[in-house]
């Protein structure tokens, strides 16, 4: 009886860190304004969700810098036009925009950087944009993330 319950303690605790990297997720962007993904789907599980920006190219910040803006995806084109105002100092986002969910700062080639997303934020059934807000960049820089089923 012991042996079965501490077999099912072990393996309970094997698979939480697998469990625990799903809450995570790496976008990868590059010098030709392209992620990597298109799509994130998040566990309605996870009480927060993570996503790390890796910028795999080389040119800095300035020339072909990006960010990755979570938001609904109603408000992406007032985002970067009022991001566009606010320039690079502030990471192309203006500051306190509460329509932005989560974000993370602007990164050059070989950098990285991570948002950490409140997923109580989120509403089931509900798509939302996600997007580099460099000026230019979002026509080509997006994708969807969503509430998994």
């Amino acid at each position: 009886m012991y042996r079965k319950l501490a077999a099912l303690a072990l393996l309970g605790l094997a698979a939480s860190p697998a469990f625990a990297a799903d809450c995570a997720a790496t976008v990868e962007a590059n010098d030709a304004m392209q992620f990597n993904q298109k799509s994130i789907e998040v566990p309605k599980t996870c009480k927060q969700f993570t996503v790390t920006l890796k910028h795999t190219g080389k040119l800095p910040k300035a020339a072909m810098g990006h960010n990755w803006v979570l938001a609904a995806t109603a408000d992406e084109a007032g985002i970067n036009a009022d991001g566009a105002k606010a320039g690079v100092a502030s990471d192309y986002l203006k500051p306190g925009d509460t329509r932005v969910l989560a974000h993370t700062k602007l990164i050059g080639g070989g950098e990285s950087a991570t948002a950490t997303v409140p997923v109580a934020k989120l509403k089931a059934g509900e798509t939302y944009a996600f997007f580099c807000s460099f000026p230019g960049h979002a026509a080509l820089m997006k994708g969807t993330l969503s509430l998994a089923k």
